[in-house]
This record gives structure tokens, C-alpha cells and sequence, in this order.
């Protein structure tokens, strides 16, 4: 069976990629989606092991004293993180696992997982993304501000990703990423088979 391979998905707030990812899943079965580990209690709703792995703040710093989590972060008292022993198996199965995160956790996973494909996802102009934003109707013109303000900050690192998608049209956005996923994973193949073969015959000689 081929392993699967890694993909980390960001964006701006309002630039589509939870609703993007969520059509990816319904639309291809390659995908699994990677679960976070969190110190904050369940909503209602929720369930363990579904929409997060809920954990005691001992148990969460547990795993990260014994590099259990491939990312973490603390937001507003609360810790959030990647587990890495979910990742693998998943990888293992041959599932292609994505994880939605910010910069710098993107970049942390691609220095644990260098063969991480990394995708930012984001409107086709500075405009849409305020119109899409004012468009929820859940937030005030305050925070809106301050979602755009920390948009120009994240801007400044989309040339660390390997691939940009512009999502202007929801099912173009989803083919567009399912087909970059499935040729970085047949890149990554051909390159293994390759080395491979290389190093058998040099041994050879």
C-alpha cells in the first residue's frame, strides 16, 4: 500500500478553506482529516475523538514533554495540538491527512515532515475578502479590522508555501486542490521508486 502524504491548509479568515475542505472530503474518499488535541472543554455537542481529542492541561503538557504533537499552540488559556501518533496511522493507511493551520505551525510541520505539501488558500483580491468577511454577519466592523490587519501580517509568508489556490469558485478551489495533492503524491512515489532503483544498481556496480 502507498503511504499517504501530508498536507497543511491555510489562509486567511474568510478566505473559504474550512467550507473547502469540508467539499474535499464529501467529493473524494483519499482524504482523512487530522483531529486536534485541546485543553478546553467540550461544547455541546462535540465528541471525543471526533471533532477534538479533549485533554487535561497535565496530560496535554505530558505530550509535549515527550514530543508527542507534531504542532502545538496556547490560545486564550487554552492549549491546542497536532498529535502525531493520529497523523502517522493515517499516513500509514495510505489516507492523504490534512491539517488546517495557521503560519507558523505550517512551518513547524514541515520541519518534522519535510515532504509536507503545503497549500495557502486565499481570495482573489484584498476586496472579496472584506466583502466575504462583512458578508457572515456574525462579527462586528471592530474585529473585522482586526481579522484584515492580521491578514496583511500573514500575507507576508504565503511564499513559504508550495502551492497558492485561489478560490473564486468553490468547486474549481476543491478540484484544483485534490489535483495538486494527487500529483505531489505521485511525485513523491516516482522520486522513492527512483532512489531506490539509483542505490540498488550503484550498489551493484
Amino acid at each position: 500500500m502507498q503511504k499517504g502524504i501530508l498536507t497543511v491548509l491555510s489562509g486567511f479568515s474568510g478566505a473559504g478553506k474550512g467550507t473547502a475542505m469540508k467539499r474535499l472530503m464529501e467529493k473524494y474518499e483519499d482524504y482523512a482529516l487530522s483531529i486536534s488535541a485541546t485543553t478546553r472543554k467540550p461544547r455541546e455537542g462535540e465528541v471525543d475523538g471526533r471533532e477534538y481529542f479533549f485533554k487535561e492541561t497535565e496530560e496535554f503538557e505530558k505530550m509535549i514533554a515527550q514530543d508527542e504533537l507534531i504542532e502545538y499552540a496556547r490560545y486564550v488559556n487554552h492549549y491546542y495540538g497536532t498529535p502525531r501518533s493520529y497523523v502517522e496511522e493515517q499516513l500509514e493507511k495510505g489516507k492523504d491527512v490534512i491539517l488546517e493551520i495557521e503560519i507558523q505551525g505550517a512551518l513547524k510541520v514541515k520541519e518534522k515532515f519535510p515532504d509536507t505539501l503545503l497549500v495557502f488558500v486565499t481570495p482573489p483580491s484584498a476586496e472579496e475578502l472584506r466583502r466575504r468577511l462583512i458578508g457572515r454577519g456574525t462579527e462586528t466592523m471592530e474585529v473585522i479590522e482586526e481579522r484584515l490587519a492580521r491578514a496583511k501580517e500573514e500575507a507576508r509568508g504565503i511564499d513559504c508555501y508550495d502551492c497558492l489556490i485561489i478560490n473564486d469558485d468553490l468547486e474549481t478551489c476543491v478540484d484544483e486542490l485534490h489535483a495538486v495533492i494527487q500529483n505531489e503524491k505521485k511525485k513523491v512515489m516516482r522520486n522513492a521508486e527512483f532512489i531506490a532503483k539509483i542505490r540498488e544498481e550503484l550498489e551493484e556496480l
